[in-house]
């Protein structure tokens, strides 16, 4: 089983104004291509060759860095795929929001907090919502680390490498989580990997 790239799943132009054709075009088209190809590469003949995603995640993790780095970052831009959807944000289901108001007390401190996570990864990285032991947590990561490798469930993903918003916001960083947040999360996939608890 090889890996490969999957289709985005809205055009190009669908997260406009808040992420550009040409953001998209880059990052999935050339970035997320080239961890494929790489991790394709990096897994021949290990023991995690036609093993299961997750599978690789968790077991090469410091144990085979390319393998690691480059599954890693595959897994987690098809999570950012996913994560976001035209006209976003907005209302979140009843039960996801249930979840983070018993987690944070309201649904505007779970958003501040994602955003502060994502505005003080240092370096490149990610900002997660996810499940762990049954609770709702946010945290962050770095380079390819995800949720996964700490015993828990990716919910959600924003990506705070600079490729990930360079075109569109220079070096602003917080103005592309706030805009990540307020415009471009699909709360309704969220909901749905929540619900598969």
């Amino acid at each position: 089983m090889t890996f490969s790239l999957p289709d985005l799943p809205y055009a190009y132009e669908a997260l406009g104004p808040y992420m550009s054709r040409e953001t998209l075009e880059y990052h999935h088209d050339k970035h997320h291509l080239a961890y494929v190809n790489n991790g394709n590469n990096a897994v021949k003949g290990t023991e995690w060759e036609g093993k299961p995603i997750e599978e690789v995640i968790k077991g090469s993790f410091g144990k085979n860095a390319a393998v690691f780095n480059n599954i890693g970052q595959h897994f987690n831009h098809s999570q950012f795929w996913l994560s976001m959807k035209p006209n976003g944000g907005g209302a979140i289901p009843g039960e996801l929001e249930k979840a983070l108001v018993d987690a944070f007390g309201t649904v505007e401190k779970a958003k501040a907090d994602l955003i502060q996570a994502a505005v003080t990864q240092f370096g490149s990285g990610w900002a997660w919502l996810a499940l762990k032991d049954g609770k709702i947590e946010i945290t962050k990561t770095g380079n390819a680390e995800n949720p996964l490798v700490h015993g828990a469930k990716p919910l959600l993903t924003l990506d705070v490498w600079e490729h990930a918003y360079y075109i569109d916001y220079r070096n602003r960083r917080p103005d592309f989580a706030k805009a990540f947040i307020e415009n471009l999360v699909n709360w309704e996939y969220v909901a749905e990997q929540f619900g598969q608890k």
